[in-house]
Order: C-alpha cells, then sequence, then structure tokens
C-alpha cells in the first residue's frame, strides 16, 4: 500500500474526472460512492467502461478518508503522478501551430488554488505552456487539477531547477520575457505583448524574486485604485494574459 501511495496520485471532482477521461491519460481505478448515480456521474462510468477503466464503489466514509480536496463529488480517480515536459516541448508545440510561444512562467506561487485557477486561464487563453520551479512552489496535485476543472490534462507544464537559467535559454530562442511588478511605470495596456513573449507572473505576497526581475526585458504592472495594493495572482494572470490575446487576435 505505501508504494501505491508514494508513486501516485489522484484527480478527484466529476468535471476533473471526465476531463481526464476525455484526455485519453492513464487511469490506474476509478472510486464511486456508493447510491444514486445522477448526471455527469452516468457519463463517466459509461466512459470508464468504454475504456475498460476498473471502477470500484465505495461508501461515503471511506470515500472522505481517501479523498485529498474538500468535497470529490462522489468520484476519485488514481492516476500516475503528473508528467511535467521540457521546456522544448512548449517551444516546439507552439512551432508545430505556426504561433509565437506563448508561455507564462510563475515565480513561487504557493497555493495551489491559485495555481489552479491560473492554469484554468491559461489553457482557454491558449497559453502553449508553463514553466514552475521545483522549490517553493506548488506543484500538480489533486487541488490543482479540480481548481483547473480538468485544465492541467490539456496543459503542457514544465518543472525546473532554475528560472534564471530557464529565461535566459528562452531569450536564446528568441522569447521575450515580461514582468509584472507594481513598482514599474508602464500600464500592462501601453505594452507590446504580441510576438514571442514569456509573461512572469510572482509569488502571491512578495511578488518577482529580484534576480528574476532583473531578468526580464521589460516589467509591466496593472493599475490599482482602490486601498488594497495588490491583486490575487490568479487575477492578476487574467488580466495580462488577456492583454496579450486581445494584442495577439488583431
Amino acid at each position: 500500500m505505501k508504494e501505491e501511495i508514494e508513486y501516485q496520485d489522484q484527480v478527484e471532482g466529476r468535471n476533473s474526472v471526465l476531463e481526464l477521461l476525455e484526455s485519453g491519460k492513464d487511469i490506474n481505478k476509478i472510486f464511486i460512492e456508493k447510491g444514486d448515480k445522477q448526471g455527469s456521474i452516468n457519463k463517466i462510468i459509461a466512459k470508464a467502461k468504454e475504456r475498460k477503466i476498473v471502477i470500484v464503489e465505495i461508501d461515503k466514509q471511506k470515500m472522505n478518508q481517501m479523498a485529498k480536496t474538500p468535497n470529490p463529488q462522489g468520484i476519485i480517480a488514481i492516476v500516475p503522478p503528473f508528467d511535467y515536459c521540457e521546456i522544448y516541448d512548449i517551444i516546439n508545440l507552439a512551432k508545430e501551430k505556426n504561433e509565437d510561444p506563448f508561455i507564462l512562467i510563475l515565480d513561487g506561487i504557493e497555493d495551489p488554488h491559485n495555481l489552479g485557477s491560473i492554469i484554468r486561464t491559461a489553457e482557454t487563453a491558449g497559453v502553449h505552456g508553463i514553466i514552475i520551479p521545483k522549490r517553493r512552489a506548488a506543484t500538480v496535485n489533486s487541488t490543482v487539477n479540480k481548481t483547473s476543472a480538468g485544465a492541467v490534462e490539456h496543459m503542457l507544464i514544465a518543472r525546473v531547477n532554475n528560472l534564471n537559467e530557464t529565461i535566459n535559454t528562452l531569450k536564446q530562442q528568441g522569447i521575450w520575457i515580461c514582468g509584472t511588478d507594481i513598482n514599474t511605470n508602464k500600464y500592462y495596456y501601453n505594452q507590446d505583448l504580441t510576438g514571442p513573449i514569456a509573461i512572469v507572473i510572482g509569488n502571491e505576497g512578495a511578488g518577482i524574486s529580484r534576480l528574476v526581475k532583473e531578468n526580464c526585458d521589460f516589467l509591466v504592472k496593472i493599475p490599482i485604485k482602490g486601498k488594497v495594493t495588490s491583486l490575487n495572482a490568479s487575477v492578476s494572470t487574467g488580466i495580462v494574459v488577456y492583454e496579450a490575446v486581445k494584442q495577439r487576435n488583431k
């Protein structure tokens, strides 16, 4: 049992499990809560049977004991650990689509709910991939998967040892690095965000680290008019990313 816990992860919630099934990725087993089968759970069962995935019915108490999120919605899928990619996979995806690379770099996002929300926004906006550091940052887990509403199954995510080395590699590939920083003078909507670009979003409290900030080609900020001096990291991401989408689609 120890080995199973150590080398596997789980996806919880109906939307997330359905997205997982439709993505075609490996699923080792699906646990479903005993009782009435209503709504999307029937669609999930049908798809799981179609893919010949083992389905196990368990009682509510056992389901709650297994769950890593507050409300698994009566379903938990046991899966292999998240398959992180390399940064060149992200660049190559952009090439395959004949598009300029559109990348997100997350500098120390620690809240898995924020990470999940950012992944969801990135996927809907057509971002080619996300880069996160291996240390002092949230990783892809059941909470991230559920918060992303399954978008994590369709997003390339690279986990790197050193963000600054990675930024230099991206620069060598002709990609401009745009940092977000409240202390700069330029508003995000006055900056050209077209062409090959990577947008850096900083830690929820401290923002972008000093070395990463110094390594950015330019910095932008979001106007803050109220008494609260900062926005949630996932909200900031949505604002800047969709400005880039708007400019790139002109």
